[in-house]
């Protein structure tokens, strides 16, 4: 179940970066499944739904190129379709969703252990499990690496990828652009609240299609190995989740992201009432 938060990545990358980089990976992961005697894969239509985005990090809450929807839409839309599905006799779902809020991750989890609970069977939020490695350092281009710095949002890796699997949706002038290198995790905030962020982090200028390729490959092959255990009898709750720590580590812009999502909810809800809807 491949999907992808619309969510600014730069002036340079397209809004459906995560989209576009699951629907490759979903094919990927998908052929791989059906090679082995008896299988067969559905694959659900692209989800264009998620919440947030990068922008938070700097409590910019309405940010160009960002279209989110509150965690409680979110992990609502998910175990609706966990219980469609479940109805109808699936008992594997993997859901490909390639974000890093851990917000967005919990939900998604959530909606996973209610499959769980309620099926009998395993609704996955893949990316969300905590992989026993990352990327490797072969195939980056180490003349950027200390511009790029912690690179986790529209950088080098993100524009890599995109160059990779949809080079015609690159602007051109990512190869000029401005670095915001940051090297310290706690600097994020600061970063992203200045006047002059665009939106990204590290430095796209050094992003590279052959380095895309080495990553979207690295990962499928992570996520192949994480799929095929799971279907062989592993239980995906006992693997570390990414929303464990990333609700502790990044608990200011979680606590950020819910006041907002509040503040729409209830500006919903007092046009419901004036309505005189009862539902």
């Amino acid at each position: 179940m491949p999907g992808g938060t619309m969510e600014e990545h730069g002036p340079y990358l397209p809004a459906f970066t995560d989209g576009f980089i699951n629907e490759w990976w979903a094919e990927r992961l998908a052929e791989e499944i059906v090679k082995r005697k008896g299988w067969t894969v559905v694959v659900y239509p692209t989800i264009p739904i998620g919440d947030g985005g990068a922008n938070e990090i700097g409590s910019k809450y309405v940010f160009p190129g960002t279209y989110g929807v509150r965690v409680k839409t979110l992990r609502a839309l998910y175990m609706d379709l966990g219980t469609e599905l479940g109805e109808q006799g699936f008992r594997w779902i993997f859901i490909l969703q390639n974000h890093g809020s851990p917000l967005h991750n919990l939900v998604l989890d959530q909606a996973g252990d209610f499959f769980h609970d309620t099926y009998g069977g395993q609704m996955v939020n893949l990316f969300g499990l905590e992989p026993a490695g990352s990327e490797k350092e072969e195939g980056a281009p180490t003349e950027f690496k200390a511009e790029n710095g912690i690179d986790i949002h529209a950088g080098l890796s993100e524009t890599s990828r995109i160059l990779f699997i949809k080079p015609g949706l690159v602007d051109a002038a990512y190869t000029s652009a401005k670095p915001f290198t940051v090297t310290d995790p706690t600097k994020f905030t600061e970063m992203a609240t200045g006047p002059e962020w665009l939106g990204y982090f590290g430095s796209p200028r050094g992003a590279t299609a052959a380095y895309g390729a080495y990553i979207m490959n690295f990962r499928a092959g992570w996520a192949g190995k994480t799929i095929f255990s799971i279907l062989d009898g592993a239980d995906p709750r006992q693997i570390r989740r990414y929303a464990d720590s990333g609700m502790k580590e990044e608990a200011d812009i979680v606590a950020g992201g819910l006041r907002y999502d509040s503040k729409v909810e209830k500006m919903e809800q007092d046009w419901i009432k004036k309505k005189g809807l009862s539902w």
